[in-house]
């Protein structure tokens, strides 16, 4: 199932999608007792961050239940965690470094190791764990943070790299011969797995990419976002209005 929502800037975008992870967190923890969540990097996210670590509204602080969420890395750059580039740096300033949540309840790559096969291999064990799967079991998470790339990537499923057709795997290290460099990765079975997934886009310079992946022929090397297609679960777009300008309905 997909759904649609165009709102009218970013700030409004990071203001709507605090609202709906605030109630459906209310709803995992209220019937299962923990909220599970996926977290994304990039610039339209950390608006989203900021939002629930208290900037401008202690609401989203006050109200989150943050000590029964569990989070976890969707995807990470080949740097160590306090590295520049790192999502899990950028994220821990934004919002683990505000908000009363242990360090035990944060499942990051290993980044920081030399071998990337050992930095999957050892997020694989990690999810595992925290989610009590065996070897045969996909984790279900409860929603799942994404972002969209003017390259149609999302997480770091980028065009023309063979983790798109990954069937097998939770986590990846694929070479992105664009980037010259690994990025670490869950698959698209893990993703499509998820109760909820949510794509956070904003800017005019995301508008062609939202208008081929969501109106264009199926063609996921070269849009690795329209990977993401859950058999049981929803995927919600939430768009500003420079986002969706190039869509053909913008209901």
């Amino acid at each position: 199932m997909r759904s649609l929502k165009i709102v009218d800037d970013a700030e409004e975008l990071a203001r709507t999608a605090a609202e709906e992870l605030l109630l459906h967190a209310r709803g995992a923890v209220e019937t299962a007792g923990v909220f599970r969540i996926g977290l994304a990097g990039g610039s339209t996210p950390r608006s989203l961050y900021r939002l629930l670590a208290g900037a401008g509204d202690p609401t989203y602080r006050e109200t989150f239940p943050w000590r029964e969420t569990e989070f976890f890395m969707g995807d990470e750059r080949a740097v160590p965690p306090d590295h520049a580039d790192s999502n899990y740096r950028m994220i821990r300033e934004e919002l683990f470094s505000k908000v009363p949540v242990r360090p035990d309840q944060v499942c990051r790559f290993r980044s920081e190791l030399p071998d990337v096969q050992e930095v999957v291999s050892a997020y694989e064990k990690t999810l595992r764990r925290f989610f009590r799967t065996e070897m045969d079991e996909i984790p279900c998470f409860d929603l799942m943070l994404l972002g969209l790339g003017a390259d149609g990537h999302t997480a770091s499923l980028f065009p023309g790299t063979e983790v798109v057709h990954e069937r097998d795997r939770l986590a990846a290290a694929p070479w992105v011969r664009q980037l010259h460099a690994h990025r670490f990765t869950l698959t698209p079975p893990v993703f499509n797995h998820a109760a909820l997934l949510m794509f956070l886009v904003s800017g005019p310079e995301k508008a062609e990419a939202v208008r081929d992946v969501l109106e264009g022929n199926h063609d996921p090397e070269r849009l690795p976002a329209q990977v993401i297609h859950p058999e049981n679960g929803t995927v919600r777009w939430l768009l500003d209005q420079a986002a969706a300008s190039m869509l053909s309905s913008r209901r």
